[in-house]
């Protein structure tokens, strides 16, 4: 055996210890597009430097379960990942949700072209990386909700997003601890629709989803 193939190994059956302890489904055909995932971003961090997670037993718990665990609150169809790194969260909610399309906005080239050649590799047809600051992207499409991962402060996402959607839109950002005093601060136009506490096996601390809309006007 390889030792890629041995690492693989490895990698596959801390997922499948984690997802023993969660409700998803994930069928084994998504666990090797996962892990491959993994595989991928650990090669190209030697020298694009995409995370700064370095061991792909940690990114496994870091970044894939971490962000798998948010696929059961996606219930529209068209999403973007703003500040999306290396593709996290949407890489891996791409895998799990092959229904739902995600645009994955990042301002970096390096992580675009990884991205892009994760698409192609792992033949992943419902994301499309796209590169650009996101108070400059204009969407070609409609967008339903609006996701960040580590991106900013509440008001900091709300100001640079909101021309994202319109009020049938919802932001999904993920948190750490409920940030409290970043929802007593959310600006006039924006309501707190839920916050969902999150449960990620094998990660220590806290897991949210802040979910915020628009304010219908009239």
């Amino acid at each position: 055996m390889s030792e890629l193939q041995s690492l693989q190994n490895d990698l596959l059956l801390i997922l499948k210890n984690s997802l023993k302890n969660c409700d998803l489904v994930v069928t084994e055909e998504q666990q090797l597009q996962l892990i491959r995932y993994v595989l991928m971003m650990h090669k190209w961090n030697k020298a694009y430097n995409l995370t700064s997670v370095r061991d792909p037993q940690q990114m496994v718990l870091k970044h894939i379960v971490d962000s798998i665990v948010v696929a059961p609150f996606l219930d529209k169809t068209q999403y973007i990942d703003v500040g999306t790194g290396p593709g996290l969260p949407g890489i891996p909610l791409a895998i799990m949700c092959p229904d739902k399309q995600f645009i994955l906005l990042d301002s970096l080239g390096k992580r675009v072209r990884f991205m892009k050649q994760v698409a192609y590799e792992l033949k992943i047809d419902n994301i499309q990386p796209m590169q650009s600051r996101v108070e400059n992207f204009i969407p070609s499409v409609k967008i339903d909700g609006v996701l960040s991962r580590a991106f900013a402060s509440l008001k900091d996402m709300l100001h640079w997003c909101q021309h994202l959607v319109d009020s049938h839109g919802v932001f999904l950002a993920l948190k750490g601890q409920l940030p409290t005093e970043e929802l007593q601060h959310l600006p006039l136009e924006f309501t707190l629709q839920e916050t969902v506490k999150l449960d990620v096996p094998g990660l220590e601390g806290e897991r949210h989803i802040v979910k915020i809309i628009k304010k219908s006007v009239g």
